[in-house]
């Protein structure tokens, strides 16, 4: 490995990079997509020249989105989107081995995630690349005079999607987003098969307890929501569904869980997580009906969806029996414990989603990229979603690495499904 070592980062620990980049490497493997691309982008150099901040968990899948960036031309400067979703090693790695400006640290306070997320924008991106929308709202709020740089962006996660909708409603949007959520190479399988097994596995390792016989309430039956309940299922818990959407909730019981309001699923919950993108899911009046002993935990992009200043409120003590698990001793005598300070359970008490489901992911991002690239003056400054050819050619390239292969329409077939003059018989 050729080192094209960088002084610009703000990292843990610069000698982590030789175990950094392994676990690159490692997750490599798993993500033939990207591989294939970032072989096609090394040839064309289709983002060649173009800067690009990116705001995403430090990982060693997001590893490999960069480095594909950067073999495609970009000038790429990545900060973590989240206070505890950086593998240092993998940051370390990025800077000494990939030349990769990078400013992440695990476990960084508010005040130094908001200055790495001002140093990516110090490169005068023109393309963003957000994962729950912080760099596209710090541009718009502190750093204005660079808007009129930036050609268009893209968005990873369903809040940061939220947030952009939201800013478009308003007309405060002054570049356009592809939502990579919600290309269906995303968030059928990210969101479900991916953050249904990170997340347990962020709960295991943040507290070792037996699934099997525990009554686990999920918040929300989005996609995120549907993979957490079915893994959670599938190792012997009783599932509870708590959600606001009628169609949803219907979909839930259809799927054979119990859906009812939260309020009464929390005196039953041995653990409740949230998974919906919203604020104070788990609200005061539940914090006070939770059973003594419950955890509770999310996987939303952001903590909002506990309000932990109701336990703040509520307790006399707390203490920190694990890393990961704060334990609230309640003014009335319950120990309830809070995992990861309430931010995403997957990525701050595990590693994020498996490599193999972020190759479709990341493969979006890239694919997104390259096209903004080049029609970024053909769009409007709104949330667009992912084209769907786009979204195909990441599905064919995945069947293709898994030695996958489905039929083609016949020339009949094709031309009868174009008709309409063909009926009943």
């Amino acid at each position: 490995m050729t080192t094209m070592a960088t002084t610009d980062n703000d990292v843990a620990d610069l000698a982590l990079s030789d175990a950094g980049d392994r676990l690159i490497e490692w997750a490599a493997l798993e993500m033939p997509v990207l591989r294939l691309i970032r072989e096609r982008f090394a040839r064309e150099r289709p983002l060649e020249g173009v800067r690009l901040g990116a705001c995403l968990h430090v990982t060693s899948e997001t590893a490999n989105l960069a480095i594909t960036l950067k073999a495609g031309g970009a000038e790429v400067r990545l900060c973590a989107s989240n206070p505890l979703s950086t593998n240092d090693a993998v940051a370390a790695a990025l800077v000494s081995r990939y030349g990769i400006p990078t400013f992440a640290v695990k476990g960084e306070d508010s005040a130094r995630y908001f200055a790495h997320v001002s140093s990516v924008l110090d490169g005068r991106p023109q393309q963003t690349m957000d994962d729950g929308a912080d760099l596209v709202a710090e541009l718009h709020r502190n750093r204005p005079e660079l808007l009129n740089e930036v050609q268009a962006g893209t968005e990873e996660t369903t809040t940061g999607v939220i947030r952009l909708r939201a800013m478009a409603a308003d007309g405060a949007l002054r570049f356009p987003i592809i939502a990579v959520n919600e290309a269906l190479t995303k968030h059928m399988f990210d969101n479900r098969y991916g953050t249904g097994q990170s997340t347990l596995d962020g709960l295991i390792r943040a507290t070792n307890i037996l699934i099997a016989g525990r009554t686990v309430v999920v918040c929300g039956y989005g996609w995120c929501g549907r993979g957490l309940a079915s893994r959670a299922d599938g190792m012997g818990a009783h599932v509870i569904v708590t959600e606001v959407d009628p169609t949803r909730a219907l979909e839930a019981t259809m799927d054979g869980y119990q859906v009812m309001k939260l309020i009464d699923a929390a005196p039953r919950a041995d653990v409740v997580i949230t998974v919906t993108g919203d604020i104070n899911v788990v609200d005061r009046h539940h914090v006070e009906r939770l059973k003594d002993g419950a955890i509770i935990a999310n996987s939303g992009n952001f903590k909002d969806e506990i309000n932990l200043a109701a336990f703040d409120e509520l307790s006399s003590a707390v203490t920190k029996p694990r890393p990961f698990v704060e334990s609230y001793r309640m003014n009335d005598g319950r120990n309830l414990h809070v995992l990861a300070e309430g931010r995403l359970l997957n990525l701050a008490a595990a590693e994020g989603h498996p490599a193999a489901v972020m190759d479709m992911s990341f493969a979006n991002q890239a694919l997104c990229a390259e096209h903004v690239a080049r029609h970024h003056a053909e769009l409007e400054p709104r949330v667009y979603d992912v084209p769907v050819e786009i979204d195909r050619e990441v599905a064919r390239l995945k069947l293709e690495a898994m030695s996958v292969s489905i039929d083609v329409l016949t020339e009949e077939q094709t031309k009868y499904l174009a008709s309409w003059e063909s009926g009943t018989s």
